[in-house]
């Protein structure tokens, strides 16, 4: 007897078997690019701790970032952070990578420093979930680069100020731009700088 395709059961029956199909082949396509997800995503992190050092840029090539990055990296854990050590002309610099809140989600950078935290080699933006051409700018290479080379306020912050939103980039003023119609953007950024500093310190205070 031939099903009648206009009953609900029929309906719901088909609807069942093809919602089964999708998740079986979306599950199967998730198990065979994982590897290569984890993957890019490791190397996407090294490259954000040896931009933050100044060991590579964007233009590293895939292959040479491993082998950098285990070259002159050096892991360590404290405080539920992730602190990376690297001896660079002789000298020892901290970076810290650290998870915390933003307005949309959590924001994940790295942030170099030499070890008591008075001048910042380098800031990257790991990830973040924040507006689009608003928050989400703290991705652009304009705010990293106004961080490197910063000297530290007194204090052992760094202070953001709604300036040309086009990036501070004196290095002794201890001040670099906030995001331009973001500003609880930049208050989740500043807080997230700030505590890298204290837990470089911190780091760098056993050395």
């Amino acid at each position: 007897m031939k099903p009648n395709r206009n009953s609900i059961t029929y309906a719901a029956v088909f609807t069942f078997v093809v919602c089964i199909a999708f998740v079986v082949i979306l599950a199967v396509a998730n198990q065979v690019t994982l590897s290569r997800v984890n993957a890019n995503k490791k190397l996407e992190s090294q490259l954000a701790v040896l931009k933050a050092f100044g060991l590579a840029d964007s233009s590293t090539p895939a292959e040479e970032i491993d082998s950098k990055y285990r070259q002159f990296i050096t892991e360590k854990t404290v405080d539920k952070a992730t602190a990376y050590l690297a001896v660079i002309d002789g000298q020892t610099y901290v970076a810290i990578k650290l998870t915390m809140p933003g307005l949309w989600g959590p924001i994940t950078a790295v942030l170099a420093t030499d070890p008591k935290g008075a001048v910042v080699r380098g800031f990257e933006v790991v990830d973040q979930q924040e507006t689009p051409g608003l928050g989400g700018r703290i991705s652009e290479p304009w705010f990293s680069a106004q961080f490197k080379g910063k000297k530290t306020l007194p204090d052992g912050t760094i202070a953001f100020s709604q300036g040309t939103g086009k990036g501070n980039f004196d290095p002794n003023n201890g001040t670099v731009d906030a995001v331009t119609g973001a500003s609880r953007t930049s208050d989740f950024v500043k807080a997230l700088v700030d505590r890298e500093l204290a837990l470089a310190r911190q780091i760098g205070g056993t050395l």
